[in-house]
């Protein structure tokens, strides 16, 4: 007899190939996983292999109460974020209600991640490369100006010198980090998965090849030894669990590789990693059954995945 496992996604409302992919690897593992996602619609794509929970904001005061009750009455096991502040919530609650599991441990380390200011400064403090903070040394050429929590390339500017310089006189650039602007580049993540031991799983590099609103639509994998080091020193120096995407860029004119950001959790375009060998829902449901997960390095180079629109129909309740 399988063993039923009832994953329950926060604001997974788009990685339907996700949890497809989950399915898949619960049956590999001799599971059947149930799908569950708390969105504030049902009206979402993932409702095609999911049941979906109408929920509450994540800023809502009444939400872990809410979430609470949507973990009990459907007897969920795991709990897996897939947007920036679902991760601090899933390590809260898990911590609160042992019962449940989730890969995600540290919510306070995640939080630091997400604010791009503090990662800047981590990044600098473990000596891990990064493009020239135009707030602490000299920049020449444009600048770009990202919101300091944003996400999906969303508010980004860019500036010329002057224009941020005016920006700094009137004191308000703490909402935003400002760096050099290197437009001839390669972007590169890297798909990881650290076990709850602290072991390294996997460190698989990717190359962006075409990106629409802040999420890659195009990716194939590529052997960089290069990014994989420097991956792993991080990953070793940021004591993150779980799913882990790391996002490096490359200057076509000089060959610098810089570190962009890291982000703890699952990212858009981890579909690719998994059908190039490195399986992580599997990785997930290992570690929540046993805290045993194989290491992979065989994974495949030149798996190429691309996105695509496909329709999802809601009809009225007749």
């Amino acid at each position: 007899m399988r063993q039923v496992v009832n994953i329950l996604f926060l604001g997974g409302a788009k990685r339907v190939a996700m949890g497809r992919l989950f399915i898949e690897a619960g049956r590999k593992l001799g599971m059947e996983v149930s799908l569950f996602s708390y969105e504030l619609s049902t009206e979402v794509p993932v409702s095609e292999v999911s049941h979906v929970i109408v929920g509450r904001r994540w800023n809502d005061p009444g939400l872990m109460e809410d979430l609470h009750s949507a973990v009990t009455e459907n007897r969920i096991d795991i709990i897996i974020p897939f947007v920036d502040p679902a991760v601090e919530i899933a390590a809260r609650y898990c911590m609160s209600n042992p019962s449940v599991w989730t890969p995600f441990k540290d919510g306070v380390l995640a939080g630091q991640m997400f604010d791009k200011r503090k990662a800047d400064e981590l990044f600098r403090m473990i000596g891990m490369p990064a493009p020239r903070n135009a707030e602490f040394e000299k920049v020449a050429g444009e600048i770009i100006a990202k919101p300091r929590y944003g996400s999906a390339s969303k508010g980004i500017k860019i500036l010329e010198e002057d224009e941020f310089e005016a920006i700094r006189s009137r004191g308000e650039t703490e909402d935003y980090i400002f760096q050099e602007y290197i437009s001839d580049r390669d972007e590169f993540t890297v798909d990881c998965y650290v076990a709850s031991n602290g072991k390294v799983v996997c460190t698989v590099p990717r190359r962006r090849l075409e990106v629409a609103g802040g999420e890659v639509v195009s990716t194939v994998t590529v052997a960089d030894g290069d990014i994989e080091s420097l991956s792993r020193k991080v990953l070793s120096e940021v004591k993150l669990r779980g799913p882990v995407t790391i996002q490096f860029l490359r200057d076509r004119t000089d060959g610098r590789l810089m570190i962009m950001e890291v982000n703890p959790r699952l990212g858009g375009g981890a579909v690719c990693a998994v059908y190039a060998g490195a399986d992580i829902p599997a990785f997930i449901l290992s570690d929540w059954k046993s805290g045993e997960v194989k290491s992979c390095d065989d994974w495949q180079t030149g798996v190429k995945t691309c996105r695509y629109f496909e329709d999802v129909v809601f009809k009225p309740h007749e």
